[in-house]
């Protein structure tokens, strides 16, 4: 047995789920509803105050997909109930950042301003302390989303390793280079 997959998946309270015929599932609470098609070889079992996934055979097929749909709507149950958030920081002289709406504007060091347009699952929040780097900080109820976002954002300017200089996730550690040598 998948050692994740047979882990039950406790409800909070709030939370609802819907199990349809079509093996797809729904799962709503305070922070959004969220939808996910399963596996044809794969059931969910609703018991009082948890979910319990259980694969038809044994194939190599089923016992991968037994874990991953697990996972999935593990993530789900806890993006509706509590969120996802993700901070990153822009590390450059010059580098700014300012949100309006869901339209974030980006000054990272190019002849021009990047503009990008978030979804509207995702909240953006943008901060430029004194003595600090501008920070993003986006939050959302589902967690594929989110990541696809950080990341598409990050690799719009990636950190390079001789001054660190570029978007990064805040608490992420940099493997520096160090620069050429000063004189034989």
């Amino acid at each position: 047995m998948s050692r994740i997959g047979k882990l039950p998946i406790a409800l909070p309270k709030g939370v609802e789920i819907n199990i349809s015929d079509k093996n797809v599932i729904t799962v709503k609470g305070p922070k959004g509803t969220l939808t996910q098609n399963v596996d044809s070889g794969i059931s969910i079992n609703k018991e009082e105050d948890k979910l319990v996934l259980v694969r038809a055979t044994e194939q190599k097929r089923h016992k991968a997909m037994h874990g991953l749909y697990r996972a999935l709507i593990a993530s789900m149950v806890k993006g509706v109930s509590e969120g996802y958030k993700t901070e990153q920081e822009l590390v450059g002289v010059g580098y700014r950042a300012a949100n309006k709406g869901q339209l974030l504007e980006l000054s990272l060091g190019y002849s021009h301003n990047v503009s990008f347009e978030l979804p509207a699952e995702i909240k953006v929040v943008t901060s430029a302390e004194k003595g600090q780097n501008p920070k993003i900080v986006m939050e959302s109820c589902d967690k594929q989303l989110l990541g696809m976002v950080a990341a598409k954002i990050r690799s719009l300017r990636k950190p390079e390793p001789y001054k660190g200089k570029g978007i990064k996730f805040t608490g992420e550690v940099l493997r520096r280079k160090a620069g050429k040598a000063a004189g034989k």
